[in-house]
């Protein structure tokens, strides 16, 4: 902790750290309105009066939006920057949280979740790529700033909930649209600082913007591609297990009340914002693979524990869970950045709707699956998918680090 200090100090005295520090809040209050979503699950059950299925029908549709617009919203980008994208994402979101607050039939709440949605898949891909444009080579340590700002957004959100709506109905969600109106705001230093970008790339020229080459051939780009899919494959059904499920997990076998699962949920959440911070400057020391292979295949000993456990231990366990396996994403985003690095809005893209979309498809599975054979075996079945990171051996070394300046990275157009 006392090194990862050190780093952020000196971090600190870059010229681009306010914009950093800018998208890991926007990333945060972003997040945090798509938390609302899924936290208030159980007053939608109740209000509409909803069953496992469609509750995992609503998050497989918000997931859908979140995720296959992400790599074309990437790849367009890529392309052609548009200094007011992470504005028009923020629209889309708001709009979203308005029709939310006063849906009273599933459509509505179907159409709501996925403005929602596409408001994420803006986002996530430009935002992740501007941050590798200000982090001055300092990638994995940027990438986890902006990445913990989402993780908070997404702690914070259950709790406000809980703090704001549990206790006053559905229509207090209005209240988050003070969330959006902080984000737009948030927003201007990164589009200043954006627009300024761009145009000393236009006035640079074409051969300012140099191509960086592949560490890899196209064969093993693609094999090592598919192996970074599996692990997130692995990593997000679990995810999706305690994010949507989590809630109806502990008030089914403990009996908790809503509020108090919501609080258990913000302690998991939590987790994951402390893990995700710890893991883009663990991999800038000691390489992504080993942080990719350490954090997945080591939340199985807590993930396989968690079923068997009492309350307590099970906050315990969930907590350990969380930590351990969100230090994961950053280090696989960068990875992936690293053996394309001339697509990195693609790449941000492709990883992060693939994530959503696994997300999404495994809420609405594990909601069947609930209803047919109780919640318990839901919990019972998910304990093993961090198994899969043993594939992380399949990786290939990347012996070098491959940095990507500003000017390369930032260049427009695409090779």
């Amino acid at each position: 902790m006392t090194s990862l200090a050190t780093r952020l100090r000196s971090f600190a005295k870059e010229p681009t750290f306010p914009v950093l520090m800018a998208l890991c809040s926007v990333h945060c209050l972003n997040d945090l309105l798509q938390a609302v979503v899924t936290a208030v699950y159980p007053m939608l059950k109740d209000d509409l009066s909803l069953s496992f299925t469609q509750i995992g029908l609503i998050t497989l549709v918000y997931q859908i939006a979140a995720s296959v617009f992400q790599p074309v919203v990437g790849l367009a980008f890529d392309r052609r920057p548009f200094t007011g994208s992470l504005p028009a994402g923020m629209v889309f979101s708001t709009l979203g949280i308005i029709l939310f607050a006063w849906s009273m039939s599933l459509t509505s709440v179907l159409v709501a979740v996925f403005l929602v949605g596409m408001g994420s898949s803006t986002l996530h891909p430009e935002a992740s790529r501007i941050t590798s444009l200000a982090s001055h080579g300092r990638r994995g340590l940027a990438q986890s700033i902006f990445q913990v700002g989402g993780n908070f957004g997404t702690s914070i959100g259950p709790l406000l909930v809980a703090l704001i709506v549990a206790h006053n109905g559905r229509s207090y969600i209005m209240w988050f649209v003070i969330v959006a109106a902080m984000a737009f705001m948030a927003m201007r230093p990164i589009c200043r600082w954006y627009s300024g970008y761009l145009s000393r790339q236009r006035s640079a020229g074409p051969a300012h913007a140099a191509h960086i080459r592949r560490p890899l051939s196209m064969r093993m780009t693609v094999f090592a591609i598919s192996v970074l899919m599996v692990l997130i494959f692995s990593k997000y059904i679990y995810m999706a297990s305690l994010t949507n499920y989590y809630t109806f997990y502990l008030i089914e076998r403990f009996g908790v009340s809503i509020r108090a699962s919501q609080i258990c949920l913000f302690v998991f959440l939590a987790s994951t914002a402390v893990g995700t911070l710890a893991g883009g400057p663990v991999g800038d020391r000691y390489g992504r693979k080993p942080v990719i292979w350490a954090s997945i295949l080591g939340t199985a000993p807590f993930s396989i524990a968690m079923p068997h456990c009492n309350l307590a231990m099970t906050v315990v366990m969930s907590f350990c869970a969380g930590f351990m396996l969100s230090s994961a994403f950053p280090a696989i985003l960068l990875y992936s950045q690293e053996l394309l690095p001339n697509k990195l809005g693609l790449v941000s893209g492709l990883f992060f709707g693939f994530a959503f979309g696994v997300a999404g498809v495994a809420s609405a599975i594990l909601g069947d699956f609930a209803d047919h054979y109780g919640i318990d075996a839901v919990y019972n079945f998910c304990a093993w998918m961090p198994v899969l990171g043993i594939v992380a051996a399949l990786l290939p070394d990347l012996n070098h680090r491959y940095p990507i300046s500003n000017s390369q990275s930032g260049r427009l157009g695409t090779t």
